[in-house]
């Protein structure tokens, strides 16, 4: 199950790089405006990369934070995008709250299953 955990967080992650270095016109768009779907696509990774790593949350958080940052310097040379300190801010945040959900279901999942032994 990890390697699926794991496999799935890497697409996303990939999906959302493209989505963020990609032409314009590829990026999906929704009804959220742009911190919206910055905000769902970054707790998705969150979450996913929470999951996929559970042993090594806070390091996974960290790259994850790094990276983020790096994503967004990289606009500089992505024709037709542009790098902003506020889609940052919201992408790591998204991203932090990601990884506290799957912090959050794991422990559920400890409470559930201390209630059935």
């Amino acid at each position: 199950m990890k390697i699926v955990f794991r496999l799935s967080a890497w697409l996303l992650a990939a999906a959302v790089a493209f989505a963020t270095l990609g032409p314009p016109n590829y990026r999906p768009h929704s009804h959220l405006g742009q911190d919206g779907e910055h905000a769902l696509a970054f707790i998705l990774i969150g979450l996913a990369f929470g999951l996929a790593y559970r042993s090594h949350r806070l390091l996974a958080t960290t790259i994850a934070v790094v990276l983020i940052g790096a994503l967004e310097v990289a606009q500089f040379w992505a024709p037709g995008r542009h790098a902003r300190l506020e889609d940052f801010l919201v992408d790591a945040a998204a991203a932090c709250i990601g990884f506290g959900l799957a912090a959050t279901f794991d422990w559920l999942a400890r409470q559930v299953r201390a209630q059935t032994t």
